[in-house]
C-alpha cells in the first residue's frame, strides 16, 4: 500500500511519511547524536559547561569550536554541526544587543532559548531549506539571580534541565549525572561533576587538552572559558 518508510519521504523537509514523521528532523538529530560529548550542570550558585575536545594532528587551536557566549551572563555549549550553531548563535546575539538598545534590560535566557527554538521550527516546515544538524545547551544567569539550563533540539522544541548532555557520549553521561547530581552541590563540585562525567565517557585518558569548560556564576553573572593551566588545576583537584 505505502512505500518503505523513509523512501521518498525525505526528500523535502515538507513531507510527512504516512507515520506522521519527518525523515529530515530525525537526520538531523542523528547528526547531533554522532557529535562530541557536550555536559551543562547548574544550581543556585551558577552553571558549568563542559565539551569533549577531539584533537587533530597539526591542527592549531583558533579557540573553542563549541563553547560560545551569547552575552556576559548566557552561554552554549552545542553538539553537531558546529557551522549550524555559528549561525545560531550569531542571531543569539544581535537578538541579545537588540534587547538592550530596545528595552534597556538584558535579555533572559528563556527568551534567548524560544527565540532560537523559533528559527530552528521555521526550518523544519518551508522547502528549500534543511534543519540545523544541531543541538544546544544554554545556560546563564537572569538579572534576579535566578540560574536556567535549556536544551534545544532541531526541531525547533525546548526543554529545562538541571543537567543533561548531548552528544555521542550522552546517554552514558545522562545516566552518570542521574546518579552524581546534588541540588547541594557547591560551584566548585560543580566543575569538578562536568569533568569526572567526561571521563566516565570518553576513551582514554582525560588530560587538559581533550576537554574545555567555561562557567557562570551567579554572583558575578560573567562568562568565563577555561585556559589549559586552568584545567590542568581542576584535573589535579578531581585526582586528588
Amino acid at each position: 500500500m505505502f512505500s518503505t518508510p523513509g523512501l521518498g519521504y525525505d526528500r523535502a523537509i515538507t513531507i510527512f511519511s504516512p507515520d506522521g514523521r519527518l525523515f529530515q528532523v530525525e537526520y538531523a538529530i542523528e547528526a547531533v547524536r554522532r557529535g562530541t560529548t557536550a555536559i551543562a550542570v547548574k544550581n543556585e550558585t551558577g552553571v558549568v559547561f563542559a565539551v569533549e575536545r577531539r584533537n587533530l594532528p597539526l591542527q592549531e587551536h583558533l579557540g573553542s569550536e563549541k563553547l560560545f557566549k551569547i552575552d556576559d551572563h548566557v552561554g552554549v555549549a552545542i553538539s553537531g554541526l558546529t557551522a549550524d550553531a555559528r549561525t545560531l548563535i550569531d542571531q543569539a546575539r544581535v537578538h541579545a544587543q537588540v534587547n538592550i538598545l530596545s528595552y534597556d534590560e538584558e535579555v533572559s535566557v528563556l527568551e534567548t532559548t524560544r527565540d532560537l527554538c523559533d528559527q530552528c521550527q521555521l526550518y523544519t516546515q518551508n522547502a528549500g531549506v534543511r534543519p540545523f544538524g544541531v543541538s544546544l545547551l544554554i545556560g546563564g544567569v537572569d538579572d534576579d539571580k535566578t540560574v536556567n539550563l535549556y536544551l534545544t533540539d532541531p526541531s525547533g522544541a525546548f526543554w529545562g534541565y538541571k543537567a543533561c548532555a548531548i552528544g555521542s557520549g550522552s546517554a552514558q553521561a545522562r545516566e552518570f549525572l542521574g546518579k552524581e547530581y546534588k541540588e547541594t552541590m557547591d560551584f566548585e563540585e560543580l566543575k569538578l561533576l562536568t569533568i569526572r562525567t567526561l571521563k566516565e565517557v570518553i576513551e582514554g585518558d582525560l588530560d587538559a587538552e581533550r576537554f574545555e569548560i567555561a562557567v557562570i556564576n551567579a554572583e558575578d553573572r560573567q562568562w568565563k572559558l577555561f585556559s589549559i593551566e586552568e584545567n590542568k588545576k581542576l584535573l589535579k583537584k578531581l585526582n586528588e
